[in-house]
């Protein structure tokens, strides 16, 4: 049974200790946030001699290749393993695991640690931190349990915390997040190398995938809602991966007088993956999606809506501008 008060470090550190076997594991269509959080916390586990596991039901993709050590993460186990615990991160329900769900036979106890305020608290420890990302969170895990932070271990958490607050710009970065930050650099992290390989290496495809996003780019609501949609039939015709779409809604989001930003995503399944976005926090994307079975954070959430692509588009956007034109 879940615990829905949230423990301590202190707790966490005793039932890691406790354990032999540890899986670690993160969300579905992972991002820099989930990935540098989980290679960085494996690390630490194995160099206490512990059996760590990193699943996630995409594996290590390609887009994220350069992370060092990355290669550590796998798709789960086809047969389903036994762990004493099963640490999630950065990951708000336990549905979103995908199919790590499948790969797990018994676990001991299940650890969930998590920067989203949506977060269903599925643990059995449970530390929901106030935080602008999970990597956060880990960093200061690490320096509370005593860790040396290697430059592996630093690079990783330093990529989950810039693509998580856009490049440090995101409305819950704090001086601490930039104290971190710093301490991450002097442990080795090479800004401008690091940089490149974050922001500056996509493929061409995801280029003719955004021109084709704008081209057919939606604005409402007096200008202060825009979206634009993906559908099944550009997904195929420009060979698109789940990967090449993560951060495209910024470009809407960018927009002069844009609050609020959509992106419709058609799903193989029936469903329509919805990525939501706002440049102020009265205007609560987490709390729209969460009308629609997601959540996230203020300025940034997201949900899985069963149904028709342009039939999802008007019942969402509809909801939008109602909450836009009730903070003008």
């Amino acid at each position: 049974m879940s615990n829905k008060t949230d423990a301590g470090f202190e707790e966490i550190r005793r039932a890691l200790d406790a354990a032999r076997s540890i899986c670690v594991a993160s969300h579905v269509r992972p991002d820099g946030d989930a990935y540098g959080s989980c290679i960085a916390m494996a690390l630490f586990l194995r160099a206490l001699g512990k059996d760590v596991s990193v699943w996630n039901e995409e594996g290590l993709t390609a887009k994220f290749g350069y992370l060092p050590e990355g290669s550590i993460v796998t798709k789960p186990s086809a047969a389903p393993r036994d762990f004493d615990v099963l640490l999630a991160l950065d990951t708000s329900t336990k549905e979103r695991l995908g199919s790590v769900l499948g790969g797990l036979g018994r676990v001991g106890t299940w650890i969930n640690v998590d920067h989203h305020a949506s977060n269903h608290r599925y643990g059995d420890i449970n530390f929901i931190g106030d935080a602008p990302a999970t990597a956060q969170i880990v960093y200061d895990y690490l320096r509370f349990a005593g860790a040396d932070i290697t430059e592996e271990m630093a690079v990783n958490l330093y990529v989950g915390m810039s693509t998580d607050t856009g490049s440090f710009q995101y409305d819950r970065t704090s001086p601490h997040t930039f104290r971190v930050a710093a301490d991450l650099i002097e442990r080795g992290v090479n800004v401008p190398l690091i940089s490149q390989a974050m922001y500056d290496s996509y493929p061409r495809r995801r280029i003719e995938l955004l021109k084709a996003l704008l081209n057919s780019a939606w604005f409402g609501c007096d200008e202060r809602a825009a979206s634009f949609s993906l559908s099944l039939e550009t997904i195929h015709r420009l060979g698109v991966l789940p990967e090449d779409c993560e951060g495209l809604i910024d470009h809407l989001r960018a927009i002069e007088g844009v609050q609020v930003a959509v992106f419709f995503e058609e799903l193989p399944e029936g469903k329509v993956r919805v990525s939501m976005r706002s440049k102020e926090p009265h205007y609560d994307v987490s709390r729209i999606c969460g009308i629609f079975g997601g959540g996230g954070h203020a300025q940034a959430a997201g949900a899985r809506i069963p149904g028709e692509l342009s039939a999802v588009e008007e019942k969402v956007l509809e909801v939008v501008c109602n909450e836009i034109r009730k903070h003008n």
